[in-house]
């Protein structure tokens, strides 16, 4: 990997020199152009002002506006856009430590892996291991491409460090907002439901296991269209009949992976042929005037 940026960790009075890079790789969505049907060739967007007898407006002819109220703006010159936007000092200071499991994955955005400039090494290796015997993870502050960034500096179990940007609180959407009933979860439910979790868990999060089985099976319909081929179109799978019953559905769960519900307490036994079962208080009143007539004789 080739880096994207340099910065310098500041940790005390100690600075550590470390090199950026991606940690993710776009898997490279597929799109499709716009053509024109007629030609096939490829169309070109244009920018109209409608205010102006939908007249097309070249580049050089736009400026950047902000809306402060209803179509009403305020513009800036490039050079006032510049002097905007933050100084990038290539400087990662730490403002404190955190336990790792207090920070929400909500937050995350974008992670960089963190590698030691040449002579870095020894200060970058004190860092990490630090880190990963005390359990916490670092919050700095990081200034690039004109915008201050809050980041995460945690350890990796290969002994090197990753840098994840964070999303500020105000950039949180609060769960409030999406509404949540109160309703009532049974006992009986809530095990099925446990059954269930631990029958498909597993110890570690193995990535690999997992393939975007979308994007294989488009890439293939467009070789095919390629080699002059027509596209094989499956039939949708249809739906499974909903189940309304929560533990009907649970069980369900549990039989489609050849699996029983864990075994209920037995009922009590039912009352022999013709004989009634007699009410709790009445059995009682008997008993105890079976127990009287007995000491009389």
């Amino acid at each position: 990997m080739r880096p994207l940026a340099t910065g310098t960790i500041s940790f005390g009075l100690v600075s550590i020199p470390v090199k950026l890079f991606s940690a993710t790789e776009s898997s490279a969505a597929i799109s499709f152009n716009m053509l024109h049907a007629k030609c096939g060739g490829r169309v070109k967007q244009q920018y109209i002002c409608p205010r102006d007898d939908n007249a097309v407006v070249p580049r050089e002819e736009m400026v950047k506006g902000y809306e402060f109220a209803k179509d009403r703006y305020v513009t800036f010159t490039p050079e006032e856009l510049k002097a905007l936007e933050e100084k990038a000092s290539q400087q990662i200071e730490i403002a404190e430590f955190v336990p790792s499991e207090k920070i929400d994955p909500v937050y995350f955005d974008k992670a960089y892996y963190l590698g030691p400039e040449k002579g870095a090494d020894r200060a970058y290796r004190l860092l990490a291991e630090a880190m990963r015997r005390s359990g916490k993870t670092a919050l700095a502050r990081y200034a690039a491409r004109g915008k201050q960034y809050l980041v995460q500096i945690r350890p990796l179990p290969e002994g090197g460090l990753v840098m994840q940007n964070l999303m500020y609180a105000d950039e949180i959407r609060p769960f409030s907002e999406v509404g949540l009933e109160p309703a009532d979860v049974k006992d009986q439910e809530l095990a099925l439901a446990r059954q269930i979790i631990e029958q498909i868990s597993t110890d570690e999060f193995k990535p690999e296991k997992y393939k975007d089985d979308v994007r294989t099976r488009i890439q293939e319909q467009i070789q095919r269209k390629v080699e002059g081929q027509e596209i094989q179109v499956d039939e949708p799978a249809k739906p499974q009949t909903q189940i309304i019953d929560l533990m009907e559905a649970l069980k369900a769960s549990l039989a489609s992976k050849g699996l029983a519900p864990a075994r209920e307490t037995a009922p009590a036994p039912a009352p022999a042929s013709g004989e009634e079962r007699k009410p709790a208080k009445r059995a009682a009143r008997e008993a105890k005037a079976d127990k009287k007539a007995s000491s009389r004789k």
